[in-house]
């Protein structure tokens, strides 16, 4: 049997004008970043490109009113890549938007669940 949690959660997307978004896979991104301390490595963990990555950062980067990821240049000691300050804050701030969302939906997600239980044993 599967259980409400595994089925029954909310994903939070947040719309700022027609491009400007973060939701579930940005918000891993920035995890990876802080966790790995390159771009290259959160993308490999993701399993996703490089360039990917990159342009997922650019756009977030770019989108907000300061910079989320800061990134050194190669060199003797390598490159790398690091949370802000401000990225650390908007991705508390996502985390604890999803919580609320989940607390909020609780009871609604858990009929939801139940009914599509009851809708995989009818099959």
């Amino acid at each position: 049997m599967v259980t409400d949690s595994a089925i029954a959660r909310p994903a939070v997307r947040i719309l700022l004008g027609s491009a400007s978004s973060i939701g579930p896979g940005k918000a891993r991104l920035l995890e990876a970043v802080s966790r790995c301390g390159s771009i290259s490595a959160a993308a490999r963990e993701m399993g996703m490109s490089y360039r990917r990555a990159w342009l997922l950062i650019d756009s977030m980067n770019k989108a907000c009113t300061r910079t989320l990821v800061e990134t050194a240049a190669g060199g003797q000691r390598g490159g790398g890549a690091r949370l802000t300050a401000f990225g650390s804050e908007v991705l508390q701030r996502y985390r604890k938007m999803e919580e609320r969302a989940a607390e909020c939906l609780r009871q609604d997600l858990s009929e939801f669940a139940k009914f599509l239980q009851q809708a995989e044993t009818s099959e």
